[in-house]
């Protein structure tokens, strides 16, 4: 008997409203901090119809995840399917972004992560001095160490692709996890063996060993999800992020880190060129910028690739508003490595910079280990956003993001060659500067004012609320 091979793609579709009338997605915890911030609840917060999701599910569509910011979901289904769908009267676009391989299809491209320690394990003796204690001088987070704050009172998400042992291991605080979230289509368990670069990540915030390592805020209450796919590189994987950031914002989390960028793909008629890099032009960046208006401190990855043709960010570090790290190594000597900006549309970027080169990091075994990345210097930052954020609680995520750049040793003069962006933090310095930041501009792309607790932002001459509406 003849069998028909059918290919079922990945596509993301399009809503035209939202009909029903439903509560926001938003958490208890997510709605105090939106009253306490005077950040209003708007229609992104509310759901996808579900009516619409209900019906690509009818026709037998597989859907994955919805977003409600973009009022749309992905979903697998045939071509014919998607041609279908994006004849109904409430859809308005119909988007691939994976497409199947039939068997024997070569392997994706997969981002080269410069690791010239990290494959191998290097266990260090336990001696007095931290093997931590280097990273975490470099922006002065020892003092704020020693007065208390190590991140307590502070919701972290943490965004990669794999957390192999993340669940099991003594080094990092179990009780701290309050769960975990899975936006791929991979079958392996989300501790599984997933990989373990996510794992690493969480060890520079939450990991201790006795006598040998400290991360950054281990006080710090967290959620790990996983938006990066193993088996392919694809725009899918943008929305995975998507999706991750939407439930982070749902759960009330404070700070998000992920240590992932996007340039090229399987299908290189979807790479991206530097034109892309404006922070609007995928929907991964535009998200991080919601991300940031809505009230959380999102912490983003240059990108390894400034020692390649390249060069520049992956996607989402364009983003606006964010924090996008580049790596520095103990010295604050720039890694060869860090992809620098400015963004197309000429915002400095990165930000600022933390140690991703021979950082101290904790592998699935729960042993010392070394590596290099913006990988790592991303969730350090973040630690250092955590522990600061905890000293002083009642500022929001746009004080705490102007407290950082304003305290990086090179804010007034930033690096016209966009490697070091600001520079390196004094996390300090940020703590105990405690003049009022008022009509001073961050870009100036941007001019962003902060009145009380209310932020303002002004572009060619047009002031705006910090979700963008006109005043």
């Amino acid at each position: 008997m003849l069998q028909l091979l059918i290919l079922l793609n990945v596509f993301f579709v399009s809503f035209t409203d939202k009909p029903e009338k439903s509560a926001p997605a938003l958490s208890e915890r997510a709605i105090e901090q939106r009253q306490k911030w005077d950040i209003p609840i708007d229609g992104a917060d509310y759901p996808v119809s579900k009516l619409y999701v209900d019906s690509l599910r009818k026709i037998g569509a597989t859907v994955h995840h919805t977003s409600r910011w973009f009022n749309g979901a992905t979903c697998t289904m045939t071509d014919m399917q998607a041609a279908k769908v994006a004849d109904w009267t409430f859809v308005i676009s119909v988007e691939m972004t994976r497409m199947d391989k039939p068997s024997g299809a070569p392997v994706s491209k997969q981002r080269d992560v410069p690791s010239s320690q990290a494959e191998g394990v290097r266990t260090l003796r336990k001696d007095v001095e931290l093997v931590t204690d280097k990273q975490l001088a470099l922006y002065n987070l020892h003092p704020l160490h020693d007065l208390g704050y190590h991140g307590q009172g502070i919701l972290m998400t943490i965004c990669d692709g794999g957390f192999t042992n993340a669940n099991t291991l003594s080094c990092f605080r179990q009780q701290q996890e309050l769960g975990h979230f899975d936006f791929t289509d991979d079958a392996d368990d989300f501790y599984g063996n997933t990989g373990t670069h996510g794992t690493q990540c969480l060890g520079t915030i939450s990991g201790m060993l006795e006598y040998e390592y400290y991360g950054a805020a281990t006080m710090a209450d967290y959620y790990l999800m996983r938006s990066e796919e193993a088996e392919t590189e694809s725009p899918k994987e943008m929305d995975n992020l998507v999706a991750a950031l939407e439930t982070a914002d749902s759960l009330g989390t404070n700070i998000f880190s992920v240590s992932l960028g996007y340039a090229w793909f399987d299908n290189d008629e979807w790479s991206l060129t530097y034109s892309d890099l404006d922070g609007r032009s995928t929907r991964a960046s535009r998200a991080a910028t919601i991300a940031a208006r809505k009230g959380m401190l999102v912490c983003v990855a240059a990108g390894n690739e400034g020692n390649k043709p390249w060069k520049r960010l992956c996607v989402p570090a364009d983003a606006d508003s964010v924090l996008t790290v580049g790596a520095v190594n103990g010295s604050g000597v720039i890694g060869s490595f860090s992809s620098y900006g400015p963004s197309a549309d000429g915002r400095v970027k990165p930000e600022v910079c933390a140690v991703g080169v021979n950082t101290a990091l904790i592998n699935p075994l729960g042993e010392t280990t070394f590596g290099n990345g913006t990988s790592y210097a991303t969730p350090l930052l973040a630690g250092l956003a955590a522990t600061l954020w905890s000293a002083l609680p009642d500022e929001n995520a746009m004080q705490i993001r102007e407290r950082i750049i304003r305290s990086a040793s090179h804010y007034g003069n930033p690096d016209p060659a966009n490697h070091f962006g600001y520079g390196i933090p004094d996390a300090y310095a940020a703590y105990m500067n405690t003049t009022t930041i008022i009509n001073t501009p961050v870009s100036s792309a941007a001019r962003k004012y902060i009145q009380g607790n209310t932020m303002y932002i002004q572009r060619n001459g047009q002031r705006y609320t910090i979700l963008g509406a006109g005043i």
